[in-house]
């Protein structure tokens, strides 16, 4: 037993109860906030043709505007006295170029940022447990969330599925033969929700049908890899599976969708092998077309749909066109896999195992916040120099960037909890009836799941959250289950860029064709 908790100091030494709060604000101050700018699409003006160029982003310190204009630090005790939002303030390097020569940067403020205590910009980092207490501070409190308006908000851990990774279940009983196969694909912020279903068709259609993002309804999942390049009834049969009882569901597929797609036989017959492969790839592009721009412009309806394809279909994979041929090996392989479960080879995927589960903290949450607040400051920039373009007066890249935009966005986030994409409650006025309280609010894991809904199986206890966590601390009532607390000894792992584990895997010449 004595080494038991000579292990637990031991680890307590090393990190912090919030460590994974902190690590993960740091890591969106320090490096986050300058990618996001980094892959925003540059402002650029039809009148006069000028482009705003960004640089560098610089972060200081908190610090007040007093009411005759000086500037005075500030520490979070005097932010909670005085009603104050503890932030930093941002200063981006910008400059308006023009078609004839490109000007130099000058640093612009374009906002404040609510600062996470004792994270590296806090004035309370490093600081000892007797300039914490003459600072007025705690020396016990372990820091982790943010002071607006003079209250104390939590930001809480979110659980959620694993994206960019298909998860197979069955709909219904063994009999009915009915599965889905779904997958949450992100790219730079954006979330794609793609769902492939199996299910018996009530009159005659398709087994198989897709749905993703901009396209109404569902989709033959054929036709859709007949666009993106596989055209042949070959190339998708072969792609999809080896198996004859796989091949002769996909074969009756591509009978049905073929009449869908209105293909000629005429038009086909004095066609070579590429032609034909051609007519049948822009054929389901049209199809396509139809659902996304009714009643347009052949032309535009086909660039729609590929353009669709291209952005919103697998946007993990890429958007660029010439990604289309590994989106549909991709799709052949979902495929096949959900087919195994139709016909009981492979047992669908359990949602609540935690190999399928993924934590979002406060960094991750945070950098959602940033970007469509960065997007909004760069329309508001833009609006501004097209209308100052407009009345004929001096452009300034200073004058045309309103701090408040980005400000007032992040601020009223945390003040209320309403965050980017519809979410409620993500953040929380801190618990501090009591120092244990406090704790456990910040290591709180909340579910995004309906809390009316019975969801027996997210609400039980799953052997594989040994370890991570606690399997008494939940509260009684309708969130039994579905708000969890971490493990007093769980540490939260951070995400790895995925190029770099491919260049390391290409360097030792493991697998070279499978990564190829």
């Amino acid at each position: 037993m004595k080494n038991t908790w000579s292990l637990v100091d031991t680890f307590f030494d090393k990190y912090n109860l919030v460590d994974h709060h902190i690590k993960s604000y740091n890591d969106f101050i320090n490096n986050k906030i300058q990618s996001i700018i980094d892959i925003t699409e540059p402002i650029t003006l039809e009148q006069g043709g000028y482009t705003v160029r960004t640089g560098k982003i610089k972060v200081e310190k908190p610090y007040a505007k007093e009411a005759d204009g000086s500037k005075s630090s500030i520490c979070p005790k005097e932010a909670r006295l005085r009603n104050l939002t503890y932030s930093t303030h941002l200063y981006l390097e910008m400059a308006l170029d023009n078609k004839e020569e490109e000007k130099e940067f000058e640093m612009v403020p374009i906002g404040e940022l609510p600062l996470m205590l004792k994270s590296d910009y806090c004035h309370l980092k490093g600081l000892n447990e007797e300039q914490l207490i003459r600072a007025g501070e705690d020396p016990l409190d372990p820091g982790g969330y943010f002071i607006v308006n003079g209250s104390e908000r939590a930001v809480v851990t979110m659980e959620e599925i694993a994206p960019n990774k298909f998860i197979l279940e069955r709909i219904g009983d063994v009999n009915e033969r009915r599965a889905k196969a779904a997958i949450t694909s992100i790219k730079s912020g954006f979330r794609a929700k793609i769902a492939l279903e199996y299910k018996k068709p009530r009159k005659s259609g398709v087994f198989l049908r897709i749905s993703f993002p901009y396209v109404p309804g569902e989709i033959p999942l054929v036709t859709l890899l007949r666009a993106l390049g596989l055209s042949t009834d070959q190339q998708i049969i072969t792609a999809i599976s080896d198996e004859f009882d796989y091949q002769m569901v996909i074969a009756d597929d591509i009978q049905v969708s073929d009449s869908g797609l209105k293909l000629s036989s005429k038009a086909m017959e004095n066609l070579t092998e590429e032609e034909r492969e051609e007519y049948l790839q822009k054929s389901a592009i049209k199809f396509i077309g139809n659902r996304v721009a009714k009643g347009m412009a052949e032309e535009y309806r086909i660039k729609r749909a590929e353009d669709i394809i291209d952005r919103y279909l697998l946007p993990h994979i890429g958007i660029e066109n010439d990604k289309r041929e590994k989106k549909a090996i991709y799709l052949a392989e979902m495929t096949e896999m959900l087919l195994q479960v139709i016909f009981e080879e492979r047992e669908p995927h359990d949602k609540d195992h935690y190999t399928n589960k993924r934590l979002r903290v406060s960094g991750d949450l945070m950098e959602d916040l940033f970007r469509v607040a960065f997007t909004n400051l760069t329309r508001d920039i833009s609006y501004q120099l097209d209308r100052t373009v407009y009345r004929g007066k001096e452009l300034s890249i200073k004058q045309a960037t309103r701090a408040d935009v980005l400000t007032d966005t992040i601020k009223h986030a945390i003040a209320t909890g309403n965050w980017v994409g519809g979410r409620a409650g993500v953040s929380q006025l801190l618990d501090r009836t009591s120092y244990m309280g406090t704790l456990s609010h910040l290591r709180r894991v909340v579910s995004p799941l309906s809390r009316t809904q019975p969801h027996f199986e997210a609400r039980d206890l799953h052997p594989t959250q040994f370890g991570k966590v606690c399997p008494n601390e939940t509260p009684e009532g309708p969130n039994c289950g579905l708000v969890k607390n971490l493990a007093l000894m769980c540490k939260i792992s951070e995400g790895s860029d995925a190029n770099e584990i491919v260049n390391i895997i290409k360097e030792m010449n493991i697998v070279e064709q499978v990564i190829k």
